[in-house]
């Protein structure tokens, strides 16, 4: 880790802070990410965007994956991709789309790879006119999805090919549509930053640094995004989403001071926005038990890392969370992962309708917040952060003789003076 790194991280994770305000941003997009909606068949699309519609979505998140070689969307997934995005525009849906190789096995690492994946999104947007919103990549600071993480001497070579492919996504984008939303990042809120582990990966503290320090490095004088995208999951699906990290490198949904102190550090004073860029929450889920009368429609085993909480915990979980999110300025879109639940417990049974499509009680829940949202029904001068009661402060001025950020306010504990 660079000298500067090492200290920008120490900083952020003790003391990033960010602008705040009380106003909220109440006009965000609430979705969720669903790929079961993506499909060539209509009325399997339809059937989808029905469900989601009911339950007081605004949007999908769905996934278009490239593989090596590929400059155009292949039938296939053009088909699905189509149909998803006619079913989505009768109720007025947007649909947002994470373009994203399988895994790290395909990584686009070379120039060629880089050229042959930006050609595959802009030939997502040219021929699908109703996705206008296009996420690029999947959790590139995890070897799950972005290989390799580390260079031989452990610097992060992950963030540096991954902000060379961004750049070359997002010219290709707006040389087809200029309005298209462009999204940077997509990252996990956990990560090591130890090259000597055998599962390698970086903590957002130090990607979104080192994705800052890559672009400067290059000298581009245009931007990479226009927006940035992460995921605001808890440890585990009993973790509340006001649960906050002001000792360690993860960044939760009650961090949002600690992700926008970030940006800035990484991206003000260029011609790439930083601690005003718009943020969005591409996936944020919380696990709900299943209850034994509906078990037989699942198969596999739950992991025990999970936690999976009861039902009206989820639903409690989800109220917090988008509030939260609304009070959050710069938050553009925030979306629930799922609509519904995957049949494998091994996976995720996070939505707020059964396997079998049977809503949850959660699914009112979810409406009814979505429906306060959208009334600016939300209180954003008090909130509820890590268990205890904040409140804005605003007007913290630092002195202009230290290279820190202005703030236009902070959250702090009552009582704390």
């Amino acid at each position: 880790m660079s000298p500067l790194r090492r200290l920008i991280t120490l900083v952020c994770v003790l003391a990033c802070v960010a602008p705040a305000a009380a106003s909220g941003s109440m006009k965000m997009v609430i979705g969720a990410a669903e790929d079961e909606g993506r499909n060539a068949d209509p009325a399997v699309a339809r059937a989808k965007v029905e469900a989601a519609n009911e339950a007081g979505f605004e949007a999908l998140r769905v996934t278009a994956i490239w593989a090596p070689g590929q400059k155009v969307v292949p039938a296939d997934q053009l088909a699905a991709l189509q149909s998803i995005s006619n079913a989505a525009a009768a109720p007025g849906m947007q649909i947002y789309t994470t373009v994203m190789p399988f895994g790290s096995r395909t990584t686009p690492l070379t120039e060629t790879a880089r050229r042959q994946f930006a050609a595959f999104a802009a030939d997502l947007v040219r021929r699908v006119p109703g996705i206008r919103n296009v996420i690029i990549g999947n959790e590139p600071n995890i070897n799950r999805y972005w290989l390799p993480q580390f260079g031989a001497n452990g610097e992060d070579v992950a963030a540096t090919s991954y902000e060379l492919l961004l750049a070359r996504a997002y010219d290709a984008i707006k040389a087809v549509d200029r309005k298209t939303f462009v999204i940077g990042g997509s990252v996990s809120p956990h990560g090591a930053d130890n090259p000597s582990l055998t599962r390698q990966t970086h903590s957002p503290t130090a990607f979104i640094t080192d994705l800052g320090t890559a672009y400067r490095t290059t000298g581009r004088t245009k931007p990479i995004m226009d927006g940035f995208a992460f995921h605001p999951y808890g440890d585990n699906s009993s973790v509340p989403p006001t649960a906050t990290h002001p000792r360690s490198t993860s960044i939760g949904l009650a961090d949002y001071a600690k992700l926008v102190g970030l940006l800035g550090t990484a991206f003000d004073g260029t011609a790439q926005l930083g601690s005003k860029l718009p943020i969005v929450y591409d996936e944020y889920g919380i696990e709900s038990q299943i209850p034994a009368a509906k078990i037989g429609d699942y198969h596999g085993h739950e992991p025990l890392t999970t936690r999976p909480v009861p039902e009206v915990t989820q639903g409690d979980y989800y109220d917090q969370a988008l509030e939260m999110a609304a009070c959050q300025p710069n938050v553009r879109a925030m979306f629930l992962f799922h609509v519904t639940d995957e049949t494998n417990l091994n996976r995720w049974q996070s939505g707020v309708y059964y396997a079998d499509g049977t809503p949850k009680s959660t699914r009112a829940v979810v409406k009814q917040t979505i429906q306060q949202v959208r009334a600016g029904a939300v209180d954003c001068s008090e909130t509820v952060i890590g268990g205890q009661d904040w409140t804005l402060v605003p007007d913290v001025k630092p002195s202009p003789k230290k290279r820190q950020p202005v703030l236009d306010g902070i959250w702090r504990l009552l009582g704390s003076g």
